[in-house]
């Protein structure tokens, strides 16, 4: 089983322990907001990757209420609990690194809670996919945990079950988004407490496709 196999495995598992600790985004909302308002054209279509149980998607449709909102995952049972938080938006099982197959369209892409599973050249292809199935002026939101990406290895979670955690930096992100066309309009970095008395830094990146 590859590491972001195993990943998707432990979120199938803990979907219920999850939505109970991670439910509340209020850290992101400012970032969120920025989103929302980079996304002028009514009723606009929102890809959503690695939704989880639909925290992200909830507070969208709050500020929101007009975004058409698809949202994927690999995890089934993070899935069946996005459907019941979010009755209003569509789900399905979908691999993040599958988007370059998709026919439709997007004014906006939500990658809020998924790099950290993919490797630099995961995110990097992302990235590139992205503005394949975007439309003009269309927004894409990244958020990861922010490192030197050698440091990435599995990591116990609170549960006690590990995962291997991808660490990235500003530096090839910002590169691959002009690289394949966008213009970075926002970067924030948000600071919170990690194990062992460390500080985990969430490197926040808003972009704009074709300014």
């Amino acid at each position: 089983m590859g590491n972001a196999e195993n990943a998707v495995a432990l979120f199938d598992k803990l979907a219920a322990v999850y939505q109970d600790k991670f439910m509340d985004t209020g850290l992101y909302h400012d970032s969120f907001n920025r989103f929302c308002d980079a996304i002028a054209k009514p009723d606009a279509r929102i890809l959503e990757l690695a939704c989880g149980p639909g925290n992200i998607t909830r507070y969208l449709l709050n500020r929101r209420p007009d975004f058409k909102i698809l949202g994927t995952d690999l995890a089934p049972n993070m899935l069946q609990l996005a459907r019941i938080n979010n009755p209003e938006a569509k789900f399905e099982l979908m691999d993040c690194r599958d988007i370059n197959n998709l026919n439709t369209k997007y004014e906006g892409i939500m990658c809020g809670f998924c790099l950290p599973y993919l490797s630099k050249a995961e995110a990097v292809q992302l990235i590139k996919n992205a503005s394949q199935i975007l439309t003009r002026n269309g927004a894409l939101y990244l958020s990861t945990m922010e490192g030197d990406h050698s440091t990435s290895g599995y990591e116990a979670s609170s549960s006690g079950e590990k995962m291997y955690i991808n660490y990235h930096e500003a530096a090839y992100l910002a590169e691959a988004l002009t690289g394949n066309g966008f213009k970075i309009i926002a970067q924030q970095r948000i600071q919170y407490p990690g194990k062992d008395g460390k500080t985990i830094t969430d490197l926040v990146i808003i972009a704009v496709l074709g300014l």
